[in-house]
């Protein structure tokens, strides 16, 4: 499937609204309003559009912190590494959680009410995981830019 620039169109209006009415959206994007919808379809049983989600501001909701935790992990413990991806993927305060090469072997993104919190998932979560040989927490100070969107270039050829 290659997307065309009706396609592009339609995903770079929807990471910027994706609570626009389809007929809005199918004015935007010069096709009608049926075209539109059944493109959107397309686009999702493609896979190209994952989900549509709101996203939340969690201090706005209580969670004041915000790490950046680099796990390393033991070498003797590698062959336990889907066990150690799905407990990852099972802790709450884990948003995001990305298996990295370099210095570490994953880098998780976790969110806590407060420091006492934090520690308590520390101390009680993650440290009793098996495998995991070192962990070093960088707290958020300030979120610099957080960019959901990715832009497609009208011009460029995507192919999916």
């Amino acid at each position: 499937m290659v997307l065309d620039r009706i396609d592009k169109k339609i995903l770079n209006t929807l990471q910027e609204n994706g609570k626009i009415t389809n007929s809005k959206l199918s004015k935007i994007v010069g096709i009608s309003a049926p075209a539109t919808l059944e493109r959107v379809k397309r686009l999702e049983l493609a896979g190209v559009i994952s989900h549509f989600t709101a996203v939340v501001d969690p201090e706005k909701i209580g969670f004041s912190i915000m790490a950046m935790v680099s796990i390393s992990l033991s070498l003797s413990k590698l062959s336990s590494l889907a066990r150690i991806k799905e407990k990852f993927s099972e802790l709450e305060e884990v948003i995001e959680c990305y298996q990295i090469a370099g210095a570490n072997d994953f880098i998780l993104k976790v969110i806590a009410k407060d420091i006492k919190t934090y520690g308590e998932f520390m101390n009680k979560k993650l440290t009793q995981i098996e495998g995991i040989q070192k962990i070093q927490s960088s707290f958020v100070i300030d979120s610099i830019k957080e960019k959901k969107k990715l832009t497609l270039d009208l011009e460029e050829e995507y192919r999916v």
